[in-house]
């Protein structure tokens, strides 16, 4: 075998290796013609007719328009009066400011509202000081967490009799 019958055979191998590959690429672009034209003329961009699609829409616009605005206000105004219910549940003797404070952040916003919150879960820690026990001490219902265990401990501490001085001018 000589040289030039070597280089004649690569040639031969060259050539079926480009001629397959032009196969392959025939092949493709007619499979991508009888894709084309096997696909639809006429697209569409939805399932209903576009008079069913002109009826959603308006009831869709009457939804938006008159339903979820009022949904949203509601939410937003049972929201703002949480601490108004936890402060009456929890017989705030604050109640009231509690409730216009309340009041005055659905007027601004809701930027009071953080707040009332903190306000209906405190405890009024002087208000008991300065005022005496209120009416309604001895009604609660519910009272504040860990209230009964130190209320049982005072009590336990509690002197049995009253002791008392008097002055007597001696």
């Amino acid at each position: 075998m000589t040289m030039t019958d070597h280089t004649t055979a690569s040639n031969v191998l060259a050539a079926r290796a480009d001629e397959g590959r032009y196969c392959r690429v025939s092949r493709f672009a007619a499979l991508l013609a009888l894709m084309f034209v096997l696909l639809p003329t006429d697209a569409r961009a939805s399932f209903l007719s576009p008079e069913a699609e002109d009826a959603m829409a308006k009831y869709l616009a009457l939804f938006v328009i008159f339903v979820v605005p009022v949904v949203l206000i509601t939410l937003f105004w049972m929201v703002h009066i949480l601490p108004e219910k936890i402060a009456h549940k929890r017989h705030h003797p604050q109640f009231e400011a509690i409730r216009t404070l309340c009041l005055l952040s659905l007027v601004f916003g809701g930027l009071l509202w953080p707040l009332a919150w903190i306000w209906a879960y405190s405890k009024p820690v002087m208000h008991r000081l300065a005022y005496g026990p209120t009416a309604h001490d001895e009604d609660f219902v519910e009272p504040y967490p860990g209230e009964e265990e130190a209320s049982a401990a005072s009590a336990s501490l509690r002197p049995c009799s009253v002791i008392t001085f008097s002055c007597s001018g001696v």
